[in-house]
């Protein structure tokens, strides 16, 4: 039986385009116009993925998903300009249960290879997603909105990064925003470790990210920028577009190296390459990896040269992890050394030792 996609844009030409991609899966396609026509159409049939535009008449595409995710959950994926201000609107999708988002057909070459493979990977792998998982998906709790100011400025000891005892490494992707924003908030404002993180997204929307991130947290967040040291403490997001790599500075000091070079990575930034480059900085004995929800197999080899090398390494589980591909990669490659559900993982992360 055929998966069926609903397809919500007001641009004819949007429509087309996404169309052809698809349907060349032999998925069942529908359109909608504008967010009210989708509501209708998505409440009343089970779409097995609805793509969505963000702004269009009558309804916008926020409004729809909240009330598609309310009414019938169904795995969304935005459809999303490169914009700084639609990267943020986008998040606010994220937060309402929508589960990814590509970038609009319009603002990028379709007839590219790797646009066309990104965008059918995510169709087909959200396709897979059951609504009973996304019910328990937008239950989850909403992150706290916010510490006081002065706690993160005034109230903490000084410190470099020249008293790092450990790092927490995080890689994840599809269904990982949500998650991270939980680690994030649930970080007391005396956290200990630094805690660096490759959530796959491009430059606009990892600097939205990180600054909702710091906005919901105890901890400070940063999108990492070039010769930035590593604090105790402290959140890092990789920035979109370069690797977040790591170099040991004549005085000891641990800083943020950025890579521009792609080499074999399909994303960029990559965990594999920031995990790579944390073994040849810190003693693996020191290093924290972890793998969550996410489409591919990035962070898989690097994981398991973590493990081997004496670090600790922890995978999330089928069970909790939206698309379990990544951390089912590292699994199976032999990188992991506990596969949890979610909630373990961030008691471990918050309660680490």
């Amino acid at each position: 039986m055929a998966k069926k996609v609903l397809i919500v844009d007001d641009s004819a030409l949007v429509r087309k385009q996404l169309t052809q991609m698809i349907e060349t899966f032999d998925f069942e396609i529908d359109i909608a116009k504008n967010g009210k026509e989708a509501v209708d159409k998505a409440t009343s049939i089970q779409y097995d993925v609805i793509t969505m535009d963000i702004n269009m008449p009558v309804m916008d595409g926020i409004e729809a998903v909240k009330q598609i995710m309310q009414k019938q959950p169904t795995p969304i994926l935005m459809i999303s300009s490169l914009t700084t201000e639609d990267a943020s609107i986008t998040m606010d999708a994220l937060d309402l249960g929508a589960v990814d988002y590509i970038a609009k057909p319009g603002t990028m070459n379709v007839g590219k290879r790797e646009n066309r493979e990104d965008i059918l990977e995510k169709v087909k792998s959200l396709s897979r997603i059951s609504p009973r998982r996304l019910k328990r998906k937008i239950a989850r709790p909403v992150a706290r909105e916010r510490r006081v100011e002065q706690i993160k400025s005034n109230d903490l000891p000084t410190t470099s990064s020249l008293d790092i005892t450990k790092v927490v490494l995080i890689g994840s992707s599809t269904g990982g925003p949500g998650l991270i924003e939980q680690i994030c908030s649930s970080l007391p404002s005396n956290y200990k470790y630094p805690i660096c993180i490759v959530q796959h997204m491009p430059e606009q929307f990892t600097k939205a990210f990180a600054q909702r991130l710091d906005r919901a947290s105890m901890v400070p967040v940063h999108e990492s920028s070039p010769n930035m040291e590593l604090l105790p403490g402290n959140v890092y997001v990789a920035r979109g577009g370069v690797h977040m790599n790591f170099a040991k500075k004549v005085s000891g000091k641990i800083v943020i190296r950025e890579d521009k070079n792609k080499g074999n990575n399909f994303f960029q930034p990559s965990a594999n390459d920031m995990m790579n480059s944390a073994l040849e900085v810190f003693d693996a004995s020191n290093l924290i990896g972890v793998i969550l929800t996410g489409i591919g197999d990035d962070g898989a080899d690097a994981m398991v040269k973590l493990k081997n090398a004496g670090a600790y390494t922890l995978g999330e589980s089928e069970e909790s992890a939206t698309v379990y591909g990544m951390p089912k990669e590292a699994y199976d490659r032999g990188g992991v050394m506990e596969q949890l559900d979610f909630i373990q993982i961030l008691k471990k992360i918050v309660t680490l030792k």
